[in-house]
């Protein structure tokens, strides 16, 4: 049975990889939050999410790494697979140290048990807040008809619309914006991970865009579609444009996350080449 002494915790990124780096990538697609956040944190510095400085853990057992967590404020705490009593550990650990949680994400099962210890422990409400699903591409199938107009890189120019967009989408999915939106456009089009889908007259439709590829996978996210032009095969024909470039990459695995309340979305990207792996969840805590 894990005791809160089994976790050891550390402000240190570059720590933290040291002891969880083999554990998660051993796993890259089941861990491909942890993988790719790490890797951003990494690249542009350990403040990019503003907030409080964050924070990561990593579970031993039997001399070998069990679990990981890690939390950059003010998003909600991100854990890797857990028993109810690991769970449960670590939730005693954290609401000793006083720290102040917004939520948890992960797994399902893992994100009910920490909910309930946190809330067991804190007298919190936790209170279901997103079911997501996590889906890995098998063969690509661009969907039919193909929209008119053509996919494009998104440079500087389109600095003003992918900071709207960005802030839109985060309202959208129910998440903080956890960058500057300015910044966060300044850095998609300084490294040309996103796409737009444009049309025959110039104008942008839809977007979406890449998470850098780490152990060999590589995330979508940041698909987008204004309200007005939905149901036109935007987002579909952008997303398959920006699944080509990633297995264009190299990678291994191509994999991205659906909100499950989204019938719509979940149709589109299995109809895209996508297969569910697993089921997660995101609690918010009051």
């Amino acid at each position: 049975m894990a005791s809160d002494d089994d976790w050891y915790l550390t402000g240190a990124l570059d720590e933290f990889l040291a002891h969880a780096g083999d554990f998660l990538r051993g796993r890259p697609a089941m861990h491909t939050v942890p993988l790719t956040v790490t890797e951003n944190l990494r690249a542009r510095g350990v403040h990019l999410y503003g907030g409080g400085a964050p924070e990561f853990g990593v579970l031993r057992g039997e001399g070998a790494v069990r679990a990981a967590f890690f939390r950059t404020p003010p998003h909600p705490l991100v854990l890797t697979s857990l028993t109810e009593e690991e769970a449960d550990a670590l939730a005693g650990r954290l609401a000793v140290s006083g720290c102040a949680l917004s939520g948890v994400n992960a797994d399902r099962d893992t994100a009910a048990a920490f909910a309930a210890a946190w809330q067991r422990r804190t007298g919190a409400e936790a209170a279901l807040h997103q079911r997501l699903r996590l889906y890995r591409l098998g063969e690509l199938t661009v969907p039919e008809p193909v929209p008119p107009g053509r996919a494009r890189v998104a440079g500087a120019e389109d600095r003003e619309l992918l900071a709207r967009w960005y802030g839109e989408f985060c309202a959208e999915v129910g998440e903080p914006a956890g960058r500057d939106p300015g910044d966060w456009a300044d850095e998609r089009a300084e490294c040309g991970d996103l796409m737009l889908w444009e049309l025959p007259d110039g104008t942008p439709a839809a977007m979406a865009g890449t998470a850098p590829k780490v152990a060999g996978q590589v995330r979508v996210l940041a698909v987008y579609t204004p309200a007005g032009l939905r149901g036109r095969g935007y987002a579909g024909a952008v997303t398959a444009e920006v699944t080509r470039g990633a297995l264009a990459s190299e990678a291994d695995e191509v994999l991205l996350f659906t909100d499950l309340a989204n019938p719509t979305s979940n149709g589109l990207y299995q109809r895209i080449g996508y297969r569910p792996v697993s089921d997660f969840a995101v609690y918010a805590f009051a």
